[in-house]
């Protein structure tokens, strides 16, 4: 339960950022390979037209959590419909959050202490604006920022097509490397060098019903000298199942000022 005592703060971000999973009989998707002659107009159509289409996804996710000396891992569970509502909820309630298109708010019964506000501080965390829809992109594997209102660049990398803004944030950097077979994000990095900050994140899918979605998220956090890494892996994943939200902060809780 070490964990959830962690679970404040920039990690917190990290982590209702990239929860998902995926559901039913699972197998992995086939690597494929890049085409040079595709132009980044190309790409990013590609990436639009494989977006996932789904009403509500619940999962169980285990995360595992590194910084420092410190390893701990715990799982929690992920209830999400699309464009109204993102819970996740750790055992015996201990600690939940909930993410809605204008509140972001969490709580830990450890620490008898609350958040309950907008989305100001992701924006701040991670030096770009965020919205529901964004975190939501994020969650299946889509990209952050939406493609279509800039002009972008593409590389062939690794066997992905990477996609660099021809003209960069004047306070961060952002690069996007899509698989080749399903044009889903292989991965995002966001660099603020003024902060010395990287947040790298890494994806691996499976095919589910037909349907492309996350298996795996890696993600790293660099800030100065120090190094989180946390990696989730998602069970018992339904998609279109009937949920509800149930979420109230206890009395007595201390406000977290961030």
């Amino acid at each position: 339960m070490k964990l959830i005592k962690q679970i404040t703060g920039y990690n917190v971000a990290i982590i209702l950022l990239l929860l998902l999973g995926s559901c039913g009989a699972k197998r992995a998707v086939a690597t494929g390979e890049v085409d040079a002659n595709l132009t980044a107009k190309k790409v990013i159509q590609q990436h639009y037209q494989n977006q996932l289409n789904f009403t509500t996804l619940t999962a169980k996710v285990k995360i595992d959590y590194s910084k420092g000396d410190e390893s701990q891992g715990v799982s929690v569970s992920l209830r999400m419909k699309k464009d109204d509502a993102i819970l996740l909820s750790a055992p015996f309630g201990m600690f939940k959050a909930l993410i809605t298109p204008d509140r972001v708010s969490f709580y830990n019964k450890l620490e008898n202490e609350y958040f309950d506000g907008d989305f100001e501080y992701l924006s701040k965390l991670l030096g770009t604006e965020m919205d529901f829809n964004k975190v939501q992109n994020l969650l299946v594997g889509d990209a952050i920022l939406d493609l279509k209102q800039d002009k972008y660049q593409v590389q062939l990398v690794e066997n992905t097509y990477k996609l660099t803004p021809k003209q960069q944030k004047a306070l961060y950097e952002i690069f996007f490397y899509l698989k080749p077979n399903t044009f889903k994000i292989a991965k995002q990095e966001v660099k603020q060098s003024i902060k010395n900050r990287k947040l790298d994140m890494r994806y691996t899918y499976q095919d589910v019903a037909s349907k492309v979605l996350p298996s795996t998220v890696d993600i790293l956090v660099l800030e100065g000298q120090e190094k989180t890494t946390i990696n989730l892996e998602y069970k018992n994943v339904e998609l279109g199942k009937s949920v509800n939200f149930p979420y109230k902060i206890p009395t007595g809780f201390k406000e977290i000022s961030l």
